[in-house]
């Protein structure tokens, strides 16, 4: 059995992983669990010798198949709960993620397995995150960056990439959230600023908030 730390650090490497082809260096793994280098090191060090990452040093570390299998599992877990939190329990959004980091170092598959069935196997997590299913397999999101729409261009807001309380709750303040019919009706060439309207506006959004938006998008709306 892994330990909760262990368990971190997989999931992290993941999620790096998940933003780049290349090794994840160790800075970057550092910088992600908020520790030293020196510390990282040791760590994907003991995750090596476990089978559980490639570890080269001064290169940097990516997942073994066994790695990939648990970060999985992890991930699933995590996002099962979220969406237990938000829809069985009435939490927002932005409160789930810690809660969540505690409840998916449970070790009952039976359990994880039937949280999956009582919420009706869902394919998503409350952030528009892919759920792994039993198998480890994903469902692919046909989905596009904000950012990366046109003006006149639009469609649903299916996720968002940055899933940090504060960014979920600026959302949430503005009235945006998942599943809002979304139009882009004016960029800005000067800061990529881009005007949208949804259900409750319009308003003026940042490039950086439009990069973090996933849009299942239709031509036209």
């Amino acid at each position: 059995m892994l330990s909760q730390a262990e368990e971190n650090y997989i999931k992290e490497i993941y999620a790096l992983e998940e933003e780049t082809s290349q090794l994840v260096s160790t800075n970057a793994i550092a910088k992600k669990m908020s520790t030293k280098a020196s510390s990282a090191t040791d760590m994907l060090q003991k995750l090596n010798q476990k089978g559980l990452v490639d570890y080269t040093k001064y290169r940097g570390a990516k997942l073994s198949a066994k790695g990939k299998s648990k970060a999985m599992t992890i991930v699933r877990k995590h996002r099962l709960w979220e969406t237990f939190l938000v829809e069985k329990l009435g939490f927002n959004w932005d409160e789930v993620h810690d809660i969540a980091e505690q409840l998916e170092h449970i070790q009952s598959k039976t359990l994880t397995n039937r949280l999956d069935a009582f919420l009706e196997y869902p394919s998503f997590d409350p952030h528009g995150h892919p759920i792994p299913n039993v198998n480890g397999k994903i469902v692919a999101s046909e989905s596009t960056l904000l950012a990366e729409l046109k003006v006149h261009e639009g469609g649903v807001l299916v996720g968002v990439k940055d899933s940090s309380d504060h960014f979920l709750k600026y959302l949430s303040k503005i009235n945006i959230t998942i599943g809002d019919h979304i139009k882009v009706l004016d960029i800005e060439p000067f800061d990529n600023s881009v005007t949208i309207s949804n259900k409750t506006a319009k308003l003026t959004i940042s490039g950086n908030v439009a990069n973090n938006l996933y849009i299942h998008a239709n031509e036209h709306v």
